[in-house]
């Protein structure tokens, strides 16, 4: 059991003492030590009344006790000494600290107070830590944390607790709880070259290792299942099923496709039925489709059904034939049997609208994953792999491109969503043999595409964000411009990953909805970028500059030096609420 008290204010630690402040803004701090040994980010400790208060750097500030001694260079005209005297009396340097969370200290574990304390309260890594309802005294003093405070408000590595970085200054481990992590929707995000996908890859390695959930991976520019070569560096970089390969299933988009040189343990073709007249609207920026679209799909649906895609597809475009008429004997031309026009003519239909509709879906009607009768049902192989705890990517290969990823990604959603709703409809029913759903994270690459403003509304992924963790389907989704999610799904992100963000309005978005979010804006912006990340929301009990863990061997050997840690389905829903 970690105890505060054995780590509290030792004269040689101490780096200041408190002399305002407010909870609404941040506490300030005067420094007794020199400046170069804190950085902005620097997690502190502030011993007052019996209480910890844990806080966050966000600034440091130059002071005087008169501006005439900030100005002046005494130590041009006196000598060193007595100019390093009147300096520590009159300059000084200022924190600025965020107040994040408040933990009883306890007696001193030497008092024989303490096992009756002890008896009393639980181990601290169970939350007992609360939100900063009050302040510290004056001239209370403040202190670096330590390992063991680091190990109190983040876990101590082990179980659900994942190592994803350490402390700038000290180099303590900073953990984040998986558990909690795939109880909600949460994101991972940094600019382009900031090192996201290595910092996806360590999470997901997490993840997997660690049982927290299943994982199915939309895997758009084919960089996350097999061995791949880093555009920055040109080294190797370790694929997921390379060191997982009993638990990781790789799928191939098309039949016969292969995934970097191997052939992968699926190959998904999509059936036309499966193909909703919904799915081309939601196409409708990609394929630059009118207005008139939705009428013309309505019609298509109202003649075929779930047919209609392979209907449409077999139709002519301009195709005519010859037509005698029967009074006047003369032969004229007009739109042949199989032809868009007969259909739409047939059928009350506007001819250069329908046409127009076909000859933009021409791109789909070419596309060879798409097909009368797959070989397989692979969606159902994808779901039966899920369910048994392995773990699924989706790698686009060729079939890269945003008008691919938006039909396949939310086609295969939509029908795991729905496997998942079923489930745990049967389960929370007691139907007989019904076993409780195993918890499933969808983590989608280039995530603004699919959940911009104007697809949000389109797409199962808004669905998942807004509602699917009662059914144990969270998101994980990955970005470098975060600002173009739409604010709805951003609010409903739990925890935040991010590396450094260049743009204002990407920094804003990452912070939206959190407190302190004007005190954490400079960090953000000031990350170095490829090596530091900024942890903030519900998968950690404060927000948190760190270094993070590098994605190289020495991250497996350490990864898998560590049993594994089961998250049962139950504890996780349990945690949640429902």
């Amino acid at each position: 059991m970690i105890n505060p008290k054995s780590e509290i204010v030792n004269p040689k630690s101490q780096i200041g003492y408190v002399v305002g402040g407010s909870l609404k803004d941040c506490l300030r701090v005067r420094l007794t030590v020199p400046p170069q040994q804190v950085q902005e980010g620097s997690f502190v400790v502030i011993e007052s009344g019996g209480w910890l208060f844990y806080g966050l750097v966000t600034d440091l500030q130059l002071g005087a006790t008169d501006p005439r001694f900030a100005d002046e260079q005494t130590e041009n005209r006196l000598p060193a000494e007595a100019a390093r005297l009147l300096h520590g009396q009159t300059l000084y340097t200022t924190l600025e600290v965020l107040p994040a969370l408040m933990l009883e200290a306890g007696p001193d574990p030497a008092s024989p107070d303490y096992p009756a304390w002890v008896a009393q309260h639980p181990d601290p890594g169970s939350g007992r830590a609360l939100p900063v309802k009050t302040v510290p005294a004056h001239h209370a003093p403040v202190r670096l944390a330590a390992k063991g405070d680091i190990a109190q408000i983040f876990g101590k590595p082990g179980g659900s607790h994942f190592i994803l970085g350490v402390t700038r200054e000290q180099g303590h481990e900073v953990c984040v709880d998986l558990g909690k992590l795939v109880q909600r929707s949460s994101g991972i995000f940094g600019a382009t070259g900031t090192g996201k996908s290595f910092l996806t890859r360590i999470i997901l390695a997490g993840l997997i290792h660690h049982n927290a959930a299943s994982v199915l991976l939309f895997d758009m520019h084919t960089e996350y299942g097999y061995d791949d070569t880093s555009s920055d560096t040109g080294l190797r970089v370790t694929g997921l099923k390379s060191k997982f390969p009993s638990r990781v299933r790789v799928v191939g988009l098309g039949a016969g496709t292969m995934v970097r040189g191997n052939a992968p343990d699926f190959h998904l073709e999509i059936a036309e039925s499966d193909i909703g007249t919904a799915d081309i609207e939601m196409l409708a920026l990609e394929l630059n489709l009118r207005e008139t679209t939705s009428a013309t799909l309505d019609m298509l649906w109202h003649s075929f059904g779930k047919d209609w895609f392979r209907q449409f597809r077999q139709m002519r475009v301009g195709a005519m034939e010859d037509y005698e008429d029967p009074v006047t004997g003369k032969i004229k031309k007009v739109p042949a049997e199989d032809s868009v026009a007969a259909w739409a003519n047939a059928n009350g239909a506007n001819v250069m609208a329908a046409e127009a509709l076909h000859g933009k879906l021409t791109r789909l009607f070419n596309k060879p994953y798409i097909v009368e009768q797959p070989a397989a049902d692979t969606v159902a192989e994808i779901i039966k792999a899920l369910t048994a705890g392995q773990h699924v990517i989706l790698s686009f290969g060729d079939f890269d491109s945003d008008l691919d990823y938006l039909l396949v990604a939310n086609l295969l959603t939509r029908r795991i969503r729905q496997e998942w709703e079923r489930r745990t409809n049967d389960f929370r029913s007691g139907k007989p043999g019904c076993a409780e759903p195993r918890p499933l994270v969808v983590a989608v690459e280039e995530a603004h595409k699919l959940l911009n403003r104007a697809m949000a509304g389109q797409t199962a992924f808004a669905t998942i964000a807004r509602e699917m963790r009662k059914y144990y389907v969270t998101l994980l989704i990955i970005d470098q411009r975060p600002s173009q999610i739409y604010d709805e799904v951003m609010s409903q992100l739990g925890t935040r990953i991010s590396g450094w963000l260049g743009d204002e309005a990407d920094i804003q978005a990452v912070l939206s909805g959190l407190s302190g979010r004007d005190a954490l804006r400079g960090m953000l912006a000031r990350l170095q970028p490829k090596e530091e990340v900024l942890l903030l929301g519900w998968g950690v009990a404060m927000p948190m500059p760190v270094k993070s863990r590098r994605y190289d061997e020495k991250f497996y050997r350490e990864l898998f030096a560590d049993g594994p840690a089961p998250l049962t389905p139950s504890q996780a829903m349990k945690d949640l609420g429902f």
